[in-house]
């Protein structure tokens, strides 16, 4: 029953409760954005060390700037299941739209000067339900940290420090195996005969609720013929989209996925560390690429590889890198999308040469 005789209830504690929890959102996403902490590092940090001397190139891609967009489809073989709920790992066919590229912010640059190649894909159900993906072909990443990223790029665009990489190197000795790959590994002449690694670490889920840490890499149906860095600069500086274009018109070009389980105690948070080769493995479906697509205005022109896209039966792990990229990736589309009147929206003369 209602107390006739009571006063009216103020409406001062309800505001000021709505007041503090307005405060503390405000103070979230400034802290979040680095406002309240200058040498906090932020999303945006990031994609600006990226740029290169000149400054950003307007309407592109803050990183993996050059490349070429596709189409084609998944078939999960079922044996996913085992290890994730995702629809996609149910047997059948589902749709995928890619993009092969290099780690370049300068979409003009020459092929045989980027010495990592991406592969970006989503892969949809019928239902809705996707998996973003974004993958290169290193065995292993550079640091161990976004931090350290961020680090490495004002490394590198330390002109006035000559001894900026050795110093950087010091402090973070786990770049020496990116460099060992980076110095010796063998170049291909296209994208076809890559592979391509998650890297990153995720959990998946299966339907019997059991969790496992897992990486995935894409392995090429193709044969690898590798070639030297003196024959790839004499291919010409776009030869990489001319390439694959005329080997998909010739036929789908497949790359199995293999996903690799973690074992107890194997670093889970670090890329740059690599799992023993010994690790089980279950090779769950087929990426089929059945038509390249226009890069301008075409279907990945405004689409995000976000790898924090996932679907039920996938989430993050304890590895930082994905939440980082997740959000660097949404400063970089926002910028570029936003560039729009800049954006070359018909290919460039000699581009596919």
């Amino acid at each position: 029953m209602t107390d006739k005789n009571a006063s009216p209830r103020s409406p001062v504690p309800s505001l000021i409760l709505i007041a503090a929890v307005v405060a503390v959102l405000v103070a979230a996403f400034a802290y979040t954005a680095g406002w309240l902490s200058p040498k906090r590092l932020t999303p945006a940090k990031i994609v600006g060390s990226l740029a290169p001397p000149g400054g950003a190139v307007p309407g592109f891609r803050r990183n993996h700037a050059k490349g070429i967009c596709f189409t084609g489809d998944f078939e999960s073989n079922g044996s996913g299941a085992t290890l994730s709920k995702a629809k996609m790992f149910a047997p059948g066919t589902y749709a995928v739209t890619g993009r092969f590229n290099l780690a370049t912010p300068d979409p003009k640059a020459s092929d045989a000067m980027a010495r990592v190649r991406g592969l970006g894909l989503r892969i949809v159900t019928p239902d809705g339900s996707e998996w973003r993906s974004a993958m290169i072909d290193a065995p292993v990443f550079p640091v161990a940290t976004p931090q350290a990223f961020y680090a490495l790029q004002l490394a590198l665009a330390n002109k006035d420090d000559p001894q900026s990489m050795q110093k950087f190197s010091a402090a973070h000795p786990e770049i020496a195996a990116f460099g060992a790959w980076a110095g010796s590994a063998p170049w291909t002449s296209s994208y076809a005969e890559e592979r391509f690694n998650s890297l990153n670490s995720f959990v998946f889920s299966n339907a019997d609720g059991q969790d496992q840490v897992v990486r995935w890499s894409f392995i090429p149906a193709a044969k690898v013929e590798n070639i030297s860095a003196a024959q790839l600069k004499e291919k010409g500086a776009n030869f990489l989209d001319a390439e694959i274009t005329q080997r998909v018109q010739s036929a789908p070009q497949r790359w199995a996925l293999v996903v690799t389980v973690a074992n107890p105690g194997d670093p889970t948070a670090d890329p740059s560390k690599a799992w023993p080769e010994d690790r089980h493995t279950v090779e769950v479906g087929t990426l089929v690429v059945k038509q390249i697509e226009p890069e301008p205005d075409g279907p990945c022109r405004d689409l995000n590889f976000d790898p924090t896209v996932l679907p039920a039966g996938m989430h993050v792990s304890d590895d930082p890198f994905p939440a980082a990229r997740s959000a660097a990736y949404s400063v970089s589309f926002n910028r570029r999308t936003a560039e729009d009147k800049d954006y070359p929206h018909t290919p460039a003369e000699g581009a596919r040469q």
